[in-house]
């Protein structure tokens, strides 16, 4: 059994966990996310929720299977996107009673220290009036431009930074893997769950081999990159399978489920 405690959690959902294979969004997998979240709220769990998925609904809008190059394009598709996966997000958690307010970020915001602290104060004012932040990218206006760089590389990375400034207890990182394995399990049915990394070393690195989907941007490297994070500043992470929600309980009830990252025993 795992000792974890948390008061204060972040939970990442990827793409993967709210779109399904043929494009549309997975809203029984949504609901079962506010069903759970709100749950942890009543229990006086202190819940932020970075969700991916704004491409995706975006694409799903517009009947457009593939992916478009073009940045525009792109932005576009999730400005249209973001829209509907909140309202989508509002009304399921309404359901229960629990208020949610919509974050998005940019890189600068959390660079430059007077946003930085405007950030911060205002996540921390909607948690102490028991609100749910769902944040997400703006990836209507990020751009990597020379030196002013305002993206961040994918929505790990972010989950990271959001439990890094709002000193959470705990990271649970919900995508379509397991945890982390000795290989891609995919692809070698002998690999191995790993279930607990106190340091990323050569060896873990050797393992996290990139898993690219069509819809989302994130793979096992990432996931590594922001488990690092997580470490440097001596918290939690648990990666585990999203498929089903639920499995957020088991994690804080303490079972030994995906791969825990955390320096203590």
């Amino acid at each position: 059994m795992r000792d974890l405690q948390p008061k204060r959690i972040v939970v990442k959902v990827g793409t993967s966990s709210l779109v399904l294979a043929n494009g549309k969004l997975n809203l029984r997998a949504i609901g079962r996310l506010a069903y759970v979240l709100t749950d942890l709220c009543n229990h006086d769990y202190q819940v932020i929720l970075v969700s991916s998925g704004a491409m995706g609904a975006g694409r799903d809008m517009l009947h457009i299977k593939e992916r478009p190059t073009e940045i525009p394009e792109q932005q576009a598709l999730a400005a249209i996107g973001q829209s509907r996966l909140i309202g989508i997000y509002t009304r399921e958690f309404a359901e229960y009673q629990q208020i949610v307010a919509q974050v998005l970020l940019t890189r600068d915001v959390i660079i430059f220290p007077e946003s930085h602290c405007n950030v911060v104060n205002t996540l921390n004012a909607m948690l102490a009036k028991n609100i749910i932040p769902i944040i997400n990218e703006n990836d209507t206006v990020s751009i990597d431009e020379l030196d002013h760089k305002t993206s961040f590389s994918d929505n790990d990375e972010l989950s990271a930074i959001v439990a890094e400034i709002t000193q959470a207890d705990l990271l649970i990182m919900l995508s379509d893997i397991d945890g982390l394995f000795t290989a891609n399990p995919h692809k070698h049915p002998e690999a191995q769950l790993i279930s607990q990394v106190p340091v990323i070393d050569e060896q873990i690195l050797s393992y996290a081999s990139g898993r690219d989907s069509s819809f989302g941007t994130g793979g096992m490297t990432t996931k590594i990159n922001a488990a690092q994070r997580i470490l440097k500043n001596h918290q939690q992470m648990v990666l585990a399978n999203g498929v089903n929600p639920e499995i957020i309980y088991d994690i804080l009830d303490g079972q030994e489920i995906g791969t825990l990252f955390s320096e203590g025993k």
